[in-house]
């Protein structure tokens, strides 16, 4: 095949992904010089469509990146006023008191928020400032300079034949060429993922560590909502079969925002986490409050849980990782988008500095200084080990250690030292033979829906004479591997219900991929114990269109 030619523009700094730490790096590289020339790409049909998060915001980023935010009509408007944390088993519920807890444990001073909404607002400040942000534009290539560093991107590829071959039809994009490039695509982002293999970057660090988060907002009977109230809760339906827990934040007009959570690092294939979210949702304190409601979205996506230990190394020539790329949540406080927001800061101001000097192509090494050293290490190193002693311990050792040591921590010092993760979640992933099958009750569709109604609440589009963007290193190992040995975890993992194994005409199992359904959680490419997925960016604007996630 004929080179691919294509038009390029030149910019200072190219940033793939529009939420929080991308739309910070581009705020603070113009508050530092108006001159700059700044891009911001963005795969959704608008900024805030793939933006999914709880969200408790601490306001820190926030504050240190755009101090006037409140003048300036952020979004940010409803203050943590209750904060509840529950042990539930399945009919009963134990509050566990707020006093035991760390200090970093306490919402006080946060905001319930739409991150979704949030972004948005970011993007307007952004515009401002004179930065280009150009929505729909997926980002499906590096591009690197004759030195073998990162010099830009292509983006906005059209009309792929079902093939993935170029057609008369396709739309060959442009590569877009930075001094610096920025990959703040959020979790397991696929750009992110060949700079990581490419250079080494997580070689001598932990494995990164992920879980499911799935919400749900519900729009609830007035009497019933508590604007403000920030509730938690571990144990049941998961006990023993996995970590992870639920949150309830009763946020403005009437609205619940609903949430699970499941580490993937969990055992039994058989595990069902959008199921487990529905069952958590018939507890007698769930049910108690939704009813008389209703659901008005959903969506999934995954989450970095590794932490401190897990972090690569953030730069490498030409181009640094920012945000969720790198993986900055803080597990038990599930909060990450203050140190997304702080890492795109840290970034742009390195980048800044490196500009003035003449420089361009390097190594940011100051920005991986700022992030270690700086305010998001900090916070990070508190709590480094809450995540691998639940791994190890389970949920009651670990809430007594993982308090200990993030009290420990409060004064700088550590009884357990740092705890290592061991295997990725993919290898956790034990066969079928192992473990019984778990039973699921049927989704009533009132309370608990079924998983292909729900992803309709997502708004989930993909054009469907495209190729799949979800591509198979072997197309024969779902059935020789997952199907056999594990029982198809695929189809149950995902939580937009992508993948199937049905009957062919001899009564064999055969692989199916439903790519329209996708919500770019990225579950698959993290869980699949063969790791044969890969996940890769479907067309730009595509995937769900989440309005206040």
């Amino acid at each position: 095949m004929a080179e691919i030619e294509r038009e390029a523009m030149e910019y200072d700094v190219v940033i793939v992904g529009a939420g929080p730490a991308g739309l910070s790096a581009a705020i603070r590289l113009k508050q530092l010089d108006a001159d700059l020339q700044v891009v911001v790409l963005e795969k959704g049909s608008e900024v805030g469509a793939h933006i999914l998060s709880g969200a408790v915001l601490d306001p820190v980023g926030l504050d240190a990146l755009i101090p006037d935010w409140k003048e300036k009509g952020a979004p940010v408007k409803t203050k943590v006023t209750q904060d509840n944390f529950y042990l539930i088993g399945e009919g009963g519920k134990m509050r566990v008191p707020n006093w035991p807890m760390p200090p970093l444990m306490n919402n006080h001073g946060n905001y319930i928020v739409s991150m979704g909404n949030v972004c948005r607002w970011m993007a307007e400040q952004a515009e401002e400032l004179g930065v280009e942000i150009f929505p729909g534009m997926a980002c499906s290539e590096l591009v690197y300079d004759d030195k073998g560093g990162v010099k830009g991107v292509v983006a906005g590829v059209f009309g792929l034949e079902p093939d993935g071959s170029y057609g008369p039809n396709t739309e060959p994009g442009m590569e877009l060429h930075g001094k610096y490039v920025f990959l703040s695509e959020g979790v397991r982002g696929s750009l992110s993922k060949q700079v990581i293999a490419k250079y080494g970057l997580d070689e001598g660090k932990e494995p990164q560590k992920y879980g499911l988060g799935m919400k749900e907002i519900w729009e609830i009977d007035p009497a019933k909502h508590r604007e403000g109230t920030v509730t938690h809760t571990m144990g049941w339906p998961l006990n023993g079969n996995a970590g992870g827990g639920a949150f309830i934040y009763h946020a403005e007009n009437n609205q619940v925002f609903l949430g699970f959570v499941v580490h993937l690092n969990y055992k039994n294939p058989h595990l069902y986490p959008y199921m487990e979210f529905q069952r958590f949702k018939t507890h007698p304190m769930v049910r108690d409050l939704l009813e008389g409601g209703k659901r008005v979205a959903y969506g999934g996506r995954a989450i970095t849980e590794g932490g401190y230990q897990s972090m690569p190394k953030m730069v490498a020539p030409g181009v640094a990782l920012l945000g969720c790329s790198v993986g900055m949540v803080n597990v038990p406080r599930i909060k990450g988008n203050h140190n997304a927001m702080l890492s795109g800061k840290a970034a742009a101001e390195a980048a800044h500095a490196a500009l003035a000097a003449g420089r361009a192509s390097d190594e940011l090494t100051d920005y991986e200084a700022e992030v270690r050293e700086g305010a998001i290490g900090k916070d990070l190193k508190k709590v480094r080990n809450v995540k691998p002693l639940w791994s190890k311990y389970g949920l009651m050792p670990s809430l007594a250690l993982g308090g200990l040591d993030m009290w420990t921590n409060t004064f700088g010092f550590s009884l357990f030292g740092t705890v290592g993760h061991g295997k990725t979640d993919a290898q956790s992933t034990e066969p079928a033979s192992k473990h019984k099958p778990i039973d699921y009750p049927k989704p009533d569709g009132k309370l608990t829906f079924d998983r292909l109604t729900n992803v309709s609440y997502s708004f989930t589009n993909h054009e469907e004479s495209q190729p799949a963007h979800l591509k198979l290193k072997d197309p024969e190992v779902p059935v020789k591997v997952d199907y056999a040995e594990y029982a198809g975890p695929s189809q149950r993992y995902c939580p937009a219900g992508v993948y199937e194994f049905v009957e062919d005409d001899d009564g064999k199992p055969k692989f199916v991929i439903n790519f329209q359904n996708c919500v770019h959680c990225k579950t698959c490419d993290i869980k699949d114990p063969p790791q044969n997925i890969v996940w890769t960016t479907p067309q730009g604007g595509d995937g769900p269109n989440y309005p206040n996630m």
